[in-house]
């Protein structure tokens, strides 16, 4: 199999929904959602970004947004936002669900591509703790080094629902990122912080303006871990050919987005038959970005995602396709793993 290595998946904040079925959601399976260990290692997951994600109050609302999605247009309005010292607990519970899967073996949270290499060289999934949101931490910024000593290493400064960082985008359909104002002064503060401790900064889900505040005030590739091609679907959580260039120009990388209301050109989120949407956006991201740029940023336990993958059992299956599509070993490699590890290298420095 062709190990592959994911920008984005959700698990934590399913297991956080049910944390005392937690050893059948991870060790054995359930039968539902897109990720547990028997599924990945059917896949070939040899790693991945797991994030950390803090629902909002109310967030039973999310299922009001799923029914618009299969009827565009849409907009829905962004939760308001949540104090650090309440995302805190929440956040640090999550923290506390990936060490115990640590703790059950089989799995490893990393902190350098040499650890990334060693675990799949013994066949052990490696992961990268990512805050998907950083209210967890405080204007201070004192919390960004509590969580970077407990293995923290990619943090976005938003999932869409404003911070005291900056602004993300609505779920809108059609719809550019540029909905709102750029980074706060705490949200400047944080881009430096982060490039200080070699952090990864996540720019999905951030807006037009606070994406391209990071890409003047960072010395570190751009990483946009799981989003797609604006030109080809219009919703705001893509990303223009102008977000694409910086992206490239800077020695960064994109993870494609496996969501179907983020695939589909007509924005809806009910799977259409085969994977063509998916094979157009790899084709748009390859040719702007080149192929050193492109990677997988599943978004798997968050989001519909096309019938032909199903699961993380179904990776395999989705890099048949793309080669098929005409996509060589090495380049399939290179977007299947390759292209995460050396920008993760040249991100961390190790």
């Amino acid at each position: 199999m062709i190990p592959v290595f994911d920008g984005h998946n959700d698990i934590l904040w399913r297991i956080g929904h049910a944390p005392e079925k937690r050893d059948t959601i991870w060790l054995t399976g359930e039968g539902k959602g897109h990720i547990d260990l028997p599924r990945l290692r059917r896949g070939g997951f040899a790693g991945g970004f797991f994030a950390l994600y803090i629902d909002s109050p109310g967030e039973g609302d999310l299922e009001d947004l799923e029914a618009l999605m299969d009827s565009p247009p849409y907009a829905f309005p962004l939760p308001p936002p949540i104090d650090h010292v309440a995302a805190m607990p929440a956040a640090m519970a999550l923290a506390g669900h990936l060490r115990w899967m640590e703790r059950q073996g089989g799995l490893r949270i990393v902190d350098g591509v040499a650890a990334i290499r060693a675990c799949m060289a013994e066949g052990t999934i490696a992961a990268v703790m990512h805050m998907e949101g950083a209210e967890a931490i405080g204007p201070d910024l004192d919390a960004l080094h509590v969580w970077h000593a407990a293995g923290l290493r990619s943090l976005g400064p938003v999932w869409s629902r404003p911070t005291v960082f900056g602004h993300g985008v609505p779920f809108a359909f059609p719809s550019t990122g540029d909905t709102g104002e750029g980074l706060t002064e705490a949200g400047r503060r944080l881009v430096g912080e982060c490039n200080a401790l070699r952090i990864l900064i996540d720019l999905s889900h951030l807006n037009e303006k606070g994406f391209f505040d990071v890409a003047r005030l960072s010395d570190a590739p751009l990483v946009a871990t799981h989003s797609n091609a604006h030109a080809v679907c219009p919703t705001s959580r893509n990303l223009t050919d102008r977000q694409l260039a910086a992206i490239r120009e800077s020695g960064g990388l994109v993870g494609l987005n496996f969501a179907t209301c983020f695939l589909n050109p007509d924005g809806r989120r009910q799977p259409t038959r085969g994977l063509e949407p998916l094979l157009r956006h790899l084709d748009h991201l390859v040719s702007r970005l080149g192929e050193d740029h492109v990677g997988l940023g599943s978004d798997f336990d968050g989001a519909t995602i096309p019938e032909e993958i199903g699961d993380a059992a179904g990776l395999q299956g989705l890099l048949a396709a793309i080669a098929a599509h005409g996509f060589g070993r090495d380049l399939v490699e290179r977007i299947a793993w390759r292209n995460w590890l050396a920008v993760l290298e040249r991100t961390w420095g190790r």
